[in-house]
């Protein structure tokens, strides 16, 4: 972490913010590579279907482009059911025992899923992986606020949220590999099921770390001294109780403040862009071979599948680190779905493999930049058990998507032969995301009324 990462504020003292970066770095040193290592695995183990599906899975399941979409999609209802229950166990029991429970809990069904003997199976085990995973993100997103003051708030979920791109620049060349892997090694297993039994072991011995590893809350971190978990936990506590006093939004009242749904609505843009580009990306790259006369291996549709996520990683990063030092939300959240929003149908009708690549990538560079930077928005108003309710239902609505994205986009391409109007679809709800974003601004007006009302 940079010295200029968290410049002192007015009337704090050179020791103060001494203190303030010596226990901010231990803190990101010590939690954001592991938390990084879980939802690589996790993305992985979500969208892992898309290379499977040109893998050979859909030939062997006899699975047309529909079927293929409502199986990646099917994770989503799972998932969206339970995914606040989820969070509020999470605030209740703590991080790491719940967070454990759903790693290996997730690890065992994506295994599993190597066994499928039909589309059908596959269908029950994808919605089994939803309803294991329910709460995992929105339960990071929260484990952050507990270590994180909210002046490089949007920069740890960037350095969380690295893992997005991580798993598609190495992930999909991994999974291809393993697919290829596999061909070779078993004459009657499948490559595709190789995959994944060794891409969900890992799940289940990062649950059980993590038993060991995470700290609930910084009061209990023995690995900070007494000063830096003086200060860190007074830090956190100050500010959730001047958002408490502030806004007032327990449980209820995040569940049913229509701002807490519009967020969902801006959300769901970004992730339908986001699994629309994870699912068939692949499969787009592998259209390239009957649009332009190119021939790809699976391992070199896995490779040029990764490139345009190493540039997302850059620009997540670098873009909500601008946003901390600006400290500005609202336009860092709304000008990268306009950019994607144009880009992305734009790609499919261009003129070579290169300048579609180009599109796709600027779109990928678009939706990773917004990702990180739209989580500091409800953090601005929600706090305690209503962060813990309120995050999740963001997260659950806005992770509809992911069922709706490759459902939708699956069914237009079997229905035109293409891709491009499920692109066209995908663009409209990231710029419909971004207009959204500006209207609500960036906080609600402070809440006037009386906090027992709002029990």
């Amino acid at each position: 972490m940079s010295s200029e990462a968290n410049p002192p504020v007015s009337g704090q003292s050179s020791s103060d913010s001494a203190l303030e970066k010596r226990t901010l770095r231990k803190v990101t040193l010590r939690l954001i590579p592991f938390i990084i290592a879980m939802y690589f695995i996790n993305y992985l183990d979500r969208t892992n279907l898309g290379i499977a599906g040109p893998g050979g899975m859909n030939e062997d399941l006899a699975m047309n482009a529909t079927q293929f979409g409502f199986a990646a999609g099917v994770f989503f209802f799972g998932y969206l059911i339970l995914e606040v229950p989820s969070n509020l166990a999470l605030h209740k029991f703590g991080a790491r025992i719940w967070l454990a429970r759903i790693l290996i809990s997730w690890g065992i069904v994506a295994a599993a899923m190597a066994f499928v003997p039909s589309h059908g199976w596959l269908y029950v085990l994808r919605f089994l992986l939803g309803v294991a995973e329910a709460g995992f993100f929105p339960g990071i997103i929260l484990y952050l606020t507990y270590w994180f003051p909210t002046s490089m708030r949007a920069r740890a979920t960037a350095l969380f949220m690295l893992a997005i791109p991580m798993s598609s620049v190495i992930g999909s060349p991994l999974s291809s590999w393993l697919i290829s892997s596999g061909n070779s090694i078993f004459e009657n297993f499948a490559g595709w099921r190789f995959m994944f039994i060794i891409e969900g072991v890992p799940a289940i011995l990062l649950g059980i770390m993590c038993i060991f590893y995470l700290t609930d809350r910084p009061r209990d971190a023995k690995w900070l001294t007494p000063d830096e978990r003086n200060w860190l936990q007074s830090t956190m506590d100050a500010e959730e109780a001047g958002k408490a006093e502030t806004f007032h939004y327990p449980v209820r009242r995040s569940l049913l403040q229509p701002r807490v749904w519009a967020l969902s609505f801006v959300y769901f843009g970004m992730v339908y862009g986001l699994y629309a580009l994870s699912f068939f990306l692949p499969t787009i790259i592998s259209g390239f071979q009957e649009t332009f006369g190119v021939e790809y291996s699976i391992v070199e549709i896995g490779f040029i599948t990764a490139i345009p996520y190493v540039f997302g990683a850059l620009a997540m990063y670098f873009w909500s680190r601008h946003g901390d030092r600006t400290n500005e939300r609202v336009w860092h959240v709304a000008v990268p779905l306009f950019i994607g929003g144009v880009t992305i149908p734009i790609a499919l009708y261009l003129s070579s493999p290169f300048t579609t690549m180009i599109a796709v990538t600027i779109t990928c560079m678009a939706i990773c930049a917004a990702l990180p930077t739209f989580w500091p928005l409800p953090q601005t108003f929600l706090a305690g058990a209503g962060a813990a309710a309120g995050l999740a239902l963001i997260n659950s609505l806005g992770n509809s998507a992911g069922f709706f994205a490759p459902y939708i986009t699956g069914g237009l391409a079997e229905l035109t032969g293409t891709q491009n109007a499920g692109m066209w679809v995908v663009g409209a709800a990231m710029v419909a995301a971004g207009i959204v974003t500006l209207v609500l601004k960036a906080a609600p007006a402070p809440d006037r009324v009386n906090p027992e009302m709002t029990k």
